[in-house]
């Protein structure tokens, strides 16, 4: 009998205990972080949604048409190997090696294809501009591979080029903690920019 009062007893703190410890750290945890992340850092803490809920700025887009062809008029974001580009439940590279003949192979095809598009020497297009991120999904692109887009981008704008630059200039990032990484710049933030400056 006293065994069966033991077990019973025993049974009751372990519920109690799991009751307990699911309201505190199971809800009670997650409102004061979620509260304190709204309070502190809102934009951050709701995925950094870019204007008019066309997406997160932490993730990158594609600027082209249904052919897959790049629109004229929008700065370019880095090859994707997310799903089929900038998937975010696919986040992944295409984790081929440096050597392997497919992604040379399209490595060359990429730097072609921009060169024609940009009007420039293959050798001038940048690393980031034909090779995918680690993620598949970062939304910055090198500074040089901004500037090479700005006379086409101009163009299709029929804006002046130098107007374009300096929009180009003023949404450069700098290093992170000023010595990690490289400066860069958001491209749907600055497609953003530009559409905003034309409808102004």
């Amino acid at each position: 009998m006293s065994s069966t009062r033991t077990a019973l007893r025993t049974t009751g703190v372990a519920v109690r205990a799991m009751l307990i410890l699911t309201l505190v750290l199971g809800i009670g945890y997650t409102l004061v972080v979620t509260g304190i992340g709204q309070l502190l850092l809102p934009w951050q803490a709701n995925g950094s949604p870019l204007p008019d809920g066309k997406g997160s700025s932490l993730i990158g887009q594609s600027f082209t048409d249904a052919d897959g062809e790049a629109l004229p008029e929008y700065f370019q974001s880095r090859p994707s190997a997310a799903g089929d580009g900038y998937d975010g439940t696919s986040s992944g590279g295409s984790n081929l090696g440096p050597e392997n003949p497919d992604l040379v192979t399209a490595i060359q095809e990429r730097k072609q294809a921009i060169a024609t598009r940009e009007g420039v020497d293959p050798s001038e297009v940048p690393a980031d501009a034909v090779t995918a991120s680690g993620s598949g999904l970062d939304p910055h692109i090198s500074v040089a591979y901004a500037l090479l887009q700005v006379p086409r981008v101009a163009e299709a704008r029929d804006l002046p080029e130098a107007e374009v630059r300096a929009l180009v200039e003023s949404r450069i990032q700098g290093r992170d903690l000023g010595f990690l990484g490289e400066e860069r710049i958001n491209v749907a933030e600055l497609n953003l920019a530009l559409d905003e400056r034309e409808g102004a």
